[in-house]
């Protein structure tokens, strides 16, 4: 028996159901009709951005064979499948845009270490009329080098810029900010406890099964470090325009 995992996730990340309408209602407005996901998962932002603009056709790339497998069956489950293609693929150096809209969740590193080229990059896949949604971590304040020696492994100050550097990061990439938003603390509290929810339900009901010493051990490294990590990491979702070449 193999432990269930992320059933009670809809995002895989600190997004809630109104945040998610709202994005996709701002994204749409400027009627795209292509649309790249960047680390696309299951693509759920995507295929919800293809629902809302019949004319739009969209492709994820991600390296995650399930999620992918799983977002082909939600776009055929919802009437999709001819517009949306999940690619199992690396997104470094990818040649699928430009794209009207770009979405990158959580997935700058699949686009490069470093968020500078990250960015640049993102730059370059989407038309000089589009959007990009980033969503990307920063600090809401310094960690101390405890909390950071608590967190993921080699964990380091420099690991996430603060919001106003991000922001600034985005306008030298010649992207200006059409809106700025944070996920709330009751948004990353849902995503983390939905996380580990169905695993932790069925350790509780399966104590002495074989594989149960590795989960519990699993479930309490990863629930230590969010606990650290609460209120001190934040995720942005940037509505970025590109600036028109001169």
């Amino acid at each position: 028996m193999t432990p269930p995992h992320r059933t009670r996730l809809t995002f895989h990340g600190p997004l809630s159901e109104a945040r998610a309408a709202d994005l996709v209602q701002r994204l749409t407005r400027h009627r795209p009709t292509t649309v790249l996901d960047i680390g696309c998962g299951t693509g759920e932002l995507m295929l919800r951005v293809l629902a809302t603009t019949p004319e739009a056709t969209g492709t994820g790339i991600d390296l995650d064979a399930d999620d992918l497998a799983r977002g082909r069956k939600a776009a055929a489950e919802r009437g999709l499948a001819s517009r949306a293609r999940f690619l199992e693929e690396s997104a470094t150096g990818t040649t699928r845009g430009p794209a009207d809209l770009v979405l990158c969740v959580g997935a700058s590193q699949a686009l490069g270490d470093r968020l500078p080229d990250a960015l640049a990059d993102l730059r370059r896949l989407v038309t000089d009329h589009g959007r990009v949604l980033l969503g990307e971590g920063f600090w809401e304040r310094a960690p101390t080098p405890g909390e950071l020696s608590r967190m993921w492994p080699d964990a380091a100050l420099t690991d996430h810029p603060d919001l106003a550097t991000l922001v600034a990061m985005a306008v030298d990439a010649g992207f200006r900010p059409e809106w700025t938003e944070t996920a709330s603390l009751d948004e990353w509290e849902a995503f983390e406890s939905g996380y580990l929810a169905d695993t932790e339900v069925w350790l509780a009901g399966h104590p002495d099964h074989p594989r149960a010493a590795e989960t519990r051990e699993r479930l309490d490294r990863h629930r230590a470090r969010w606990l650290t990590y609460r209120g001190v990491l934040g995720l942005a979702y940037l509505t970025l325009v590109p600036v028109a070449a001169r």
